[in-house]
């Protein structure tokens, strides 16, 4: 796969597959300035907010901490940490609601406020950081919690490789209605924004940035164009692209710059392109300059059920009530309350939820306002789903088989390719909630993965620990059998030496008979020769006598 090459000013823009021209509902919020919310006495921070591994916790009940003070630690190379946004004392570590589409709840770190804002040591970079290496940069933003805020809420490190990027794409385009935290951003910050990018471009190595806004935001534009022209270095791109909803989305927005794909699978890095949210070039900047980390966001509070729609910047963990009540609160005919926009948010049911890092707008629909979200007929197969997906799927096929909780052809037809935008669902004439069903399936395919990954977990663990069992068994065999092996030898030696033993014994013994025998014979030799030789003598006498007696007569 060829890398993309350095892009001119007067690139030619690609248009995406598909898309919607919808009615923004931006203005509405965007009539003042950025405001605070005031502290609270009470901030919820939940552990899991950001793709990647939970976040492990640093602290436990009771222990007093400061603004800014590290609460939780990255679990995992894809993670992030979590931080204290106020000094206070953690009242609790327990299972919280928390703002997700599935409703559940998670480890949270609540923190009683003491109002007395004591903040940690913070350790700024001089502004020199040219002299600093990336990787010391990249693990200021990794301790600083600072994730993709965006939506996508991937943790920033990670994607700040050492690979070949030629161009950083800093987004800016903002394309789904009512959402224009981006765009106060933009208006108001655009210095930090821009000094974030430069130091994302020095970490990553990056020859040029294309600064991407959708052409609804003339304010923004003119903003960041002053501080690019002050620059002067030809490093900076602002690139003006039509409003056409998703072109925000990350594959689609570099589709429209370069005119190539991201292939399915393959990451944009590979293409020598990474893309990061204005937002979160104006958190790094605020980490590596002012020793920051992520504790706060720009929240955009609208919709007609809402008395002041405007942009707020709060504090993590604030509960969401507060932040509508600091916009005047709901209004007599408030509706529903939606975390992020109407194509891709999900509703609250209730305000007593913290603002996290994705928190990036709290819309409150009134009763008469049509967000699109009816109760649905049945599908007529009418196909407008296919004409607007800009990931040419088919919605359609994968809503059958979603329904059918057919997870095998689900994959087959590329259902993780989805950006789950909210195109299909919004101009289906059943009002079916396509979207809902995609990432229901998602979530089981998911969760199904990882109890076949825990399964093989523990049948590897199994296998292993009965392998090890078979092991000490075979090895106890073998001891054994040589144990009986050199029994046997020994019983073997004992007996051929006892028979040795008795051999000679029974030798000795014949041996020992024979020679009485032999001692016998000899002494029955020795009495009969004596006996002969007196019987000789005695004959010898008695002739003498007998010649002796005949002499004398």
């Amino acid at each position: 796969m060829s890398q993309i090459e350095i892009l001119s000013t007067d690139n030619k823009l690609t248009t995406i597959d598909g898309g919607l021209r919808l009615v923004g509902h931006k203005h509405i919020s965007t009539v003042s300035k950025i405001t605070t919310v005031a502290p609270c006495k009470t901030y919820i921070v939940p552990l899991q907010q950001h793709i990647g591994a939970i976040s492990q916790p640093l602290v436990k009940t009771g222990d007093r901490v400061l603004k800014g003070q590290m609460l939780a630690m990255p679990g995992d190379l894809v993670s992030a940490a979590v931080h204290s946004p106020v000094s206070g004392t953690v009242s609790e570590i327990r299972q919280h609601d928390i703002p997700h589409i599935s409703g559940l709840s998670d480890l949270c770190v609540v923190i009683d406020n003491d109002f007395k804002d004591e903040w940690i040591e913070r350790n700024p970079i001089a502004e020199d950081y040219n002299n600093t290496t990336s990787s010391e940069l990249r693990k200021i933003v990794r301790d600083a919690g600072i994730v993709g805020l965006g939506g996508a809420t991937f943790p920033s490190s990670v994607k700040q490789t050492e690979m070949n990027i030629k161009t950083l794409i800093l987004n800016g385009v903002e394309c789904e209605p009512y959402i224009t935290c981006d765009d106060a951003l933009m208006r108001e910050h655009a210095r930090e924004i821009i000094s974030g990018a430069d130091i994302i471009g020095h970490i990553i190595k990056a020859r040029q940035c294309i600064i991407a806004i959708e052409d609804n935001k003339p304010e923004a534009i003119q903003a960041l164009q002053s501080v690019v022209d002050e620059d002067g270095t030809g490093y900076f791109i602002i690139q003006v692209v039509p409003t056409i909803y998703p072109s925000g989305g990350e594959k689609q927005l570099i589709q429209i710059l370069t005119g190539e794909e991201v292939p399915k699978g393959r990451f944009p890095a590979e293409l020598g392109v990474l893309c990061h949210n204005v937002a979160t070039a104006y958190a790094i900047h605020r980490a590596v300059f002012l020793g920051e980390p992520l504790i706060s966001r720009i929240v955009t509070i609208t919709g007609h059920g809402v008395s002041h729609p405007q942009n707020i910047e709060a504090l993590i963990g604030t509960p969401m009530k507060k932040c509508i009540e600091h916009c005047g609160g709901y209004t007599e005919d408030s509706d529903e309350l939606i975390m992020g926009g109407p194509m891709m948010g999900f509703s609250l049911q209730t305000d007593e939820l913290p603002v996290v890092k994705a928190t990036n707008c709290l819309l409150v629909t009134a009763r008469q306002e049509d967000t699109h979200r009816q109760r649905h007929l049945p599908c007529i197969r009418c196909g407008k789903c296919a004409d607007v997906c800009p990931v040419r799927l088919l919605p359609q096929q994968l809503y059958w088989y979603a329904s059918s909780q057919n997870n095998d052809r689900l994959v087959e037809h590329n259902l993780f390719d989805c950006i789950e935008c909210g195109c299909c669902a919004y101009v289906c004439p059943s009002d079916i909630p396509l979207v809902q069903y995609y990432r229901h399936a998602k979530t089981t395919i998911w969760q199904q993965e990882r109890e076949r990954k825990s399964s093989d977990i523990s049948r590897q663990r199994h296998e292993a620990h009965q392998r090890r069992l078979d092991k000490i068994k075979q090895e106890r065999e073998e001891k054994m059998r040589k144990k009986r092996e050199l029994l046997k030898k020994k019983s073997q030696e004992q007996a051929s030496k006892n028979q040795g033993d008795e051999k000679s014994s029974k030798q000795a013994i014949i041996a020992e008979a024979i020679a009485r025998a032999q001692a016998k014979k000899a002494q029955r030799n020795k009495d009969q020769g004596n006996a002969g030789k007196q019987s000789s003598d005695k004959d010898s006498t008695g002739q003498e006598d007998k010649s002796k007696e005949i002499s004398q007569n």
